[in-house]
């Protein structure tokens, strides 16, 4: 007669609690904890004069930070990728002009660089181009500053994902009767590009954040928007709480999307 297995029951309950236990310890605390805090000021927003008055005069701020984001990001990307790409120019000129400008931004603190950018090197090239200072608003020398600012960062980004492709892909081009040009266009950069965008993105979240930081230029931009109704009605709880909350509705949609970007290339990757 076969004896029953009475450790069967038990091993399905601990099997049970060790599931039980892992599926707490991956659930994603931290997001269901800012979720908690964009419903809680949404709700604020929809139900409390205070706050709706409030974002109802800093909302129409966004267009303006995500357009001094877009162009500024596309400005830094072009320059990143020519000062990355001369980083690693076997001419010594233009390496060293490439890491000149890359180690000067990098030395400097953001906020600084922002006005030397705007009230010294903008008049300076307006000057020297022939244009009139005051006809350059201080939205372009915002994203002039931003673009030149990340553009350094970038540059590192660049040459960082270039060096990571194995430098005998460069060697079988050229033995293809490739040009330096050629294989770097068709061969390096689109492997590296797809290498360094998580990087990439993860700098397009930090611009957008630092996009607040032109407000010291009196763009009105959210978070200027939100200093001026705080400094002209005294609602600094409401104003500064609107502006976080909208700050970081964007970046953690941002965030959201870059990890699934990251999980899709990395499963097209095995």
């Amino acid at each position: 007669m076969a004896t029953p297995d009475i450790q069967a029951p038990q091993i399905q309950t601990q099997t049970a609690t060790a599931r039980t236990v892992s599926v707490w310890r991956q659930m994603p605390w931290w997001l269901l904890a800012i979720i908690g805090f964009l419903v809680f000021m949404a709700y604020l927003i929809a139900r409390t004069p205070e706050y709706g008055e409030t974002f109802e005069f800093v909302l129409p701020g966004i267009r303006l930070t995500l357009f001094i984001t877009l162009v500024a990001y596309g400005i830094a990307l072009v320059l990143g990728l020519f000062a990355g790409l001369g980083r690693i120019a076997n001419n010594l000129l233009i390496r060293n002009i490439a890491t000149t400008y890359i180690e000067f931004i990098r030395g400097v603190p953001t906020l600084v660089l922002i006005f030397t950018t705007a009230f010294v090197i903008v008049p300076a090239a307006s000057d020297a181009l022939g244009f009139e200072n005051a006809s350059i608003s201080m939205t372009w020398r915002a994203i002039a500053a931003l673009s030149l600012i990340y553009g350094a960062f970038l540059a590192e980004i660049f040459r960082a994902g270039i060096e990571s492709i194995a430098h005998g892909q460069m060697e079988a081009a050229r033995s293809l009767g490739m040009t330096y040009r050629q294989a770097m266009t068709y061969i390096i950069l689109p492997q590296a590009i797809r290498n360094i965008s998580p990087a990439l993105g993860n700098d397009f979240i930090a611009m957008l954040k630092d996009s607040s930081l032109v407000s010291v230029l009196a763009v009105r931009e959210v978070t200027q928007r939100g200093r001026l109704y705080a400094g002209s009605t005294f609602r600094f709880r409401e104003s500064y709480l609107v502006v976080t909350f909208l700050y970081l509705a964007m970046t953690i949609a941002l965030s959201l999307l870059l990890r699934w970007y990251e999980r899709r290339i990395g499963k097209d990757a095995r």
